[in-house]
């Protein structure tokens, strides 16, 4: 893949002069349209880029036919316009960039019209009745602001347009749109925070910057596709806990097997090609399990760099004889993947408003922002927690890996202690970590920092930002990021609001301060029941969040109707992210997922019982019945010898049953998707348990040659 305008991320890779050789080959960046294009051409596109200003429609052509050539000079042949829509996947409808001339011969051409505007059907992704079958027309328009970049292929290059994607009438069909629009919606009421400490200055605009860290499975290519449940689940619906799992904890950053390193590094070099800053890469804690994540970016970029890094290790792996799994929970009984969610706040000049600075007490302007966040998790708990709503994300959440089944933020022993003191007054001390002595000559001393980390917390402060540790590997960071931006700008202007109704007109030092403190002690003794530094995984913690009146969610069905609350609809219109409609429609396409991917799994569990697990155990019986025969003949049968067979039988009658079961409940449809759901919920999926205990009790009694299905052993440990 190759890349069009202006990520900035490879001036914080390598700060040398042949950047373009090792990062961003293939994106047309800052500096390759800066050559290329004409000065006022470049200048007026930075406007738009950079300030927001109308695209003009001249500066459309040129940029148009300079792209063209960018792309037909790397080999292109087709354009499309990449965009997002509610499938939470990416689309693209190629066309040639070839057309006749007339005279027999061929032309290339590319307009700026077909730059800025292209159409696709929009009644053939999901809308959640935003479209119907009769009501096809939408359109997608060029995002100037994210890079265009070169798919690769074997033998063809496609030049990608990131584009949003709307409907005929207006409405937002993917996930693009409601993103801008919530960091537009943050910006502006960010900035009347600067305006009240006057430190505006030269500042435009506010924007959110992300960091996702992706967590993937790597499991071998040939035992991949000798387990139908992971090619159309991508999850293995049976698997029996194998003897050695993740209990001795020897993967997690251990030495990174060769085959996976030398995928990783092709993963790496296509990524820098595309212009996506990928920094960090390592074992995991499960094994088969590793990690791969990139330096911050502006959200929306982020984003679209997310899907590009999802694609490009799904695109990589089989060249290497591997496949890899996005799934949040692809093995049970071992951790599965999430996608830190590394979220902050920063000027278009530069300054992280999340970063505490030394003196942290007396940073005043850092506390409202601090406080204004908190006060939005806890106002905004049950959205946020139904922002990453999922089928697969529902076996991961609520077990060992950052529950956000309750939300809650971690802020650390200094954060924690200076809003202490600020509910009792003005704050006066900021503990410091200090340093670490090894206690031998040869190594350093260890700056320590003032406070330690909570990988159980679903919402953490980890120095200059927050980490949303609740996202699921598979899912798009789209969402989550709307929803994080809205309900911090609502905050924002709750804050601010106080704080010029406190301070007044031109108000004093003294009266700044007065009213910053009394703005952040109310919203600290209203609002720190979010606030936990504990164990998260505990049944006390459970215990207090209820007795603190926090919201617990234990699943995705309890969690989809809140994106149906008047509340969060309010809030949504009131800051023009999504209207009613729009809301309503993805709470609808949401729910509708999860109840296909509950059917598709509840089918293909039945499908290999019946066609897999069930011969191989009625053969295993055969096998032991003859055996059992030929020892009595031969006299040698022994009381144990019957009691293994009856045994088995036992086992087979358990299974079928439950296969019963399943097949009993399964064919359910409701043409309500949330009463389809509650039904899954409370029939299928326990069914669905059921018969996995019994297919997994089976798997350890019939031998290794006779089971059909690629065991976890198999698939976890070949590396």
């Amino acid at each position: 893949m190759t890349a069009f305008p202006h990520s900035n991320a490879g001036a914080n890779i390598a700060p040398i002069d042949r950047v373009d050789e090792i990062f961003g080959r293939d994106v047309f960046s800052r500096r390759l349209m800066r050559q290329r294009l004409p000065k006022d051409v470049y200048k007026s596109l930075l406007r738009t880029i950079d300030h927001g200003e109308p695209l003009d429609p001249k500066v459309a052509d040129v940029v148009a036919a300079t792209m063209k050539d960018w792309a037909i000079e790397n080999g292109a042949t087709h354009y499309t316009h990449w965009f997002q829509p509610l499938t939470g996947l990416t689309a693209e409808k190629h066309d040639s960039l070839v057309s006749p001339d007339g005279s027999g011969g061929v032309i290339f051409n590319f307009s700026g019209s077909e730059l800025v505007q292209g159409e696709p059907d929009a009644s053939s992704f999901p809308s959640g009745g935003l479209r119907a079958t009769f009501e096809a027309r939408g359109y997608t328009a060029w995002d100037p602001t994210s890079p265009a970049f070169l798919m690769r292929g074997e033998r063809n290059v496609t030049l990608c347009i990131p584009t949003a994607f709307v409907s005929w009438n207006g409405e937002a069909l993917d996930t693009k749109i409601p993103l801008l629009r919530s960091m537009e919606a943050l910006s502006r009421q960010a900035m009347r925070i600067l305006k009240f400490f006057g430190s505006d200055f030269g500042v435009s605009r506010v924007e959110t910057t992300v960091g996702p860290e992706q967590e993937y499975f790597l499991v071998d290519r040939e035992l991949f596709y000798k387990r139908p449940d992971l090619v159309t689940c991508e999850r293995t619906l049976f698997g029996a806990k194998p003897p050695k799992g993740q209990q001795l904890e020897d993967h997690y950053f251990g030495t990174i097997p060769p085959r996976v390193l030398a995928f990783m590094s092709e993963v790496e070099h296509e990524l820098y090609r595309l212009g996506v800053p990928v920094k960090t890469r390592h074992n995991e804690v499960a094994p088969g399990q590793y990690e791969i994540a990139p330096l911050f970016e502006v959200s929306h970029i982020a984003s679209d760099h997310q899907m590009i890094m999802m694609e490009t290790l799904k695109r990589v792996a089989p060249r290497f004889g591997l496949q890899a799994l996005l799934h949040e929970k692809p093995f049970a009984g071992v951790n599965g993947s999430g996608k830190h969610n590394n979220w902050s706040m920063a000027t278009d000049t530069g300054v992280n408003l999340l970063d505490p600075k030394d003196e942290t007490h007396t940073n005043m302007q850092f506390l409202v922002f601090l406080c204004a966040t908190i006060r939005a998790v806890d106002v905004h708990a049950d959205l946020l927690r139904a922002s990453i709503a999922a089928a697969g994300n529902d076996h991961r959440l609520g077990a060992n890996e950052a529950p956000p089944a309750i939300i809650s933020i971690f802020l650390g022993d200094m954060l924690s202690d200076i809003l202490d003191q600020v509910e009792k007054g003005l704050p006066k001390r900021t503990l410091h970590g200090g340093t670490i002595d090894l206690g031998a000559k040869s190594l350093p001393q260890l700056p320590r920092h003032s406070g330690d980390r909570n990988r159980t917390s679903p919402f953490a402060f980890t120095g200059n930002k927050f980490e949303f540790r609740a996202v699921g590997s598979s899912a798009s960071i789209a969402f989550p990021n709307t929803v994080l931006n809205t309900i911090v700008a609502e905050s924002l202007d709750h804050v601010a609001t106080d704080l010029e109704k406190a301070a007044g007109r031109n108000p004093s030092t003294a009266k700044l301060q007065s009213a910053v403190l009394e703005v952040l002690k109310k919203i600290i003794k209203e609002h720190k029941r979010v606030i936990f530094d504990g164990d998260n995984y505990t049944a006390e913690w459970h215990a207090e969040a209820k007795r603190r009146g926090l919201p617990i969610m234990g699943d995705s069905v309890e969690a989809f109707p809140v994106l149906k609350n008047k509340k969060n609809g309010e809030l949504f219109k009131k800051y023009g992210v999504l209207t009613k409609a729009e809301l309503d429609s993805r709470q609808h396409v949401v729910v509708e997922k999860w109840v296909k991917q509950l059917v598709i799994e509840a089918e293909t569990m039945i499908s290999i019982s019946r066609t897999m697990i069930l011969p191989a155990a009625i053969k295993y019986l055969t096998i032991l019945a003859a055996s059992v025969s030929q020892l009595k003949t031969a006299g040698t049968a022994s009381p144990d010898t019957a009691e293994v067979l009856k045994e088995f039988i036992a086992y087979l009658a358990v299974f079928r049953k439950a296969l019963l079961g399943l097949e009993k409940v399964a064919g359910h449809h409701d043409d309500d998707p949330m009463r389809h759901a509650l039904h899954i919920k409370h029939k299928v999926r326990p069914a669905m348990d059921e018969l996995r205990v019994t297919v997994d009790q089976l798997e350890n009694h019939v031998p290794y040659d006779l089971w059909p299905l690629a065991t976890y052993r198999d698939l976890l440990l070949l590396k």
